[in-house]
Parts: structure tokens; C-alpha cells; sequence
């Protein structure tokens, strides 16, 4: 009979890393948890039991650690966290799918954007560049114009894929391209530009969408690493939107040429 079988509880040992704020300096605190494996405790779990007993392993009381959390079902994508040095969702991460074989693992928060304190960090970057393509459906005043134009199956299914994204930020952490130093918009943004690009109505934006793709920090800046695809927790062609906006940047380019 397996351990988790019987039921038997477990101790899992988690390393923090800790920070007061945003000027200050990092540290680690040990926690350990008991958990039961094969009852589905996610790392969510774990957080929530520090908060009712923040006492670490040296038997230091110390306050609980904060962190992200709202749906807790993989939905709005604010659990995001690095757990043993790759980023994932707490709500859906399993302890016994991630804890090592000697009972520990760590937990830090993402690295790619400022950090508030312990494992929240500010994603302001990413929402600011949603609103530069305007990842929205442009519908006002057009509420009295009857139905919206129908759409082939086919871009639906494509625009559901896309659709999908909670802007959590995996794909952006784990992007070499994307860091705190540079105007990189990343995955999850060019992976927005499709979707609403290919909306019917959405699609009256396009062209602003492709000059900002056509910036600093657009879809030329993208190194092909191929990172976001493996990391992305809904698994988003997020490779797939990288080219085909690229092709359709390229396009607009030489047309705005000839132009003038």
C-alpha cells in the first residue's frame, strides 16, 4: 500500500524567498507543512497553512508570507510563481507533482517583474502593454446596428486558443528576450494582437496594433527562444501567433511603404 493510499501525512519542507518590500533585501525562511499526498494539495494549500501558523523551522514567529490568489482554478492567473526555479500557477501546481524527493521545494516570486513583497510582484508592465494594442473589441456606438458580422469556424477556433489567456505571466518569465531592462511587449501581448486582429470587429484596430508591433520592443524583438510555449499553463500556440504576427507586421510594413 502506497503512502498516499493509506493516507498517511507528510511534511513538506518549503523555502521561501522573502522580501519586506520593495527596497529591501531578499531573504529565505523555512516553513514546514503537513500535507497528505493523493488528496490534490496545491501549493495555494500550503500558503494558507503558514498564514494560520507562520512559525518557520527555527521556531521563529513571523509574519505570514503574502502572495497572489483569486480564482483558484487556473482562471485569473495572479497565483503566478517560480516553484523550484520554474514558473507555474500555485492553484494548480500539485505539492506531490513538484516536491523533491527529500520532501522540500522552493518557492520564489517571478523574477521578470518588480516584487511588492514576497511572492507578489507588480505585472503593471504587461497590463500597460495590452492598453498600447488596445486589446479590446471597439464597440461603442454600435450597439444599434443589428447583428455583429459572422465568422468561419475555423478563425474561431484559432481565436479561442488565444483566447484562453488569464495574462498570468509565465511566458513572459520564462522569455529570455523579456526583462526589466527593456520595452520587450513578449508572448502574451503579440498572442493578444492575433486574437483581436483576427476579430471581425476587433480587427478596426488592426493596423494600430501592427505600428505598435512595429516599435521598439515589438514582434521583431522576439528571439525564438520558444520558452513561452512550454511554460504556458493553458497551452496557448503562443509560437504560432509570434509568426503569424510577424508575417502580418511585415506586411504592413511594406504597404505603409508604398504608401507614403
Amino acid at each position: 500500500m502506497t503512502q498516499a493510499e493509506s493516507g498517511e501525512t507528510q511534511t513538506a519542507r518549503i523555502w521561501i524567498e522573502r522580501r519586506a518590500d520593495p527596497e529591501s533585501d531578499a531573504y529565505w525562511q523555512r516553513f514546514d507543512v503537513p500535507y497528505t499526498p493523493g488528496t490534490g494539495a496545491n501549493l495555494t494549500s500550503l500558503l494558507r497553512a503558514i498564514a494560520r501558523e507562520p512559525v518557520t523551522v527555527d521556531g521563529e514567529r513571523t509574519s505570514p508570507v503574502a502572495y497572489d490568489a483569486a480564482c483558484l482554478e487556473e482562471v485569473c492567473g495572479s497565483c503566478t510563481m517560480r516553484v523550484n526555479g520554474m514558473v507555474r500557477q500555485g492553484c494548480s501546481t500539485l505539492v506531490e507533482d513538484v516536491i523533491a524527493g527529500s520532501g522540500e521545494l522552493t518557492l520564489q516570486p517571478m523574477a521578470k517583474f518588480p516584487v511588492r513583497r514576497d511572492l507578489c510582484v507588480d505585472r503593471s508592465r504587461l497590463f500597460e502593454d495590452l492598453k498600447r494594442v488596445r486589446a479590446w473589441v471597439p464597440i461603442d456606438g454600435l450597439h444599434d446596428l443589428g447583428p455583429g458580422p459572422r465568422e468561419s469556424p475555423e478563425n474561431q477556433a484559432v481565436r479561442y486558443e488565444m483566447s484562453r489567456c488569464m495574462s498570468c505571466g509565465c511566458c513572459l518569465d520564462a522569455c529570455p528576450q523579456f526583462t526589466q531592462d527593456n520595452d520587450f511587449v513578449g508572448a502574451a501581448v503579440i498572442g493578444q494582437v492575433r486574437y483581436f486582429n483576427r476579430h471581425e470587429t476587433g480587427a478596426r484596430e488592426a493596423e494600430h496594433r501592427l505600428d505598435v508591433m512595429m516599435e521598439p520592443g515589438g514582434v521583431a524583438d522576439c528571439g525564438n527562444a520558444q520558452n513561452c510555449v512550454k511554460v504556458c499553463p493553458k497551452d496557448i500556440p503562443l509560437t504560432e501567433a509570434i509568426a503569424e504576427i510577424g508575417r502580418e507586421t511585415t506586411k504592413h510594413a511594406v504597404r505603409k511603404f508604398f504608401k507614403g
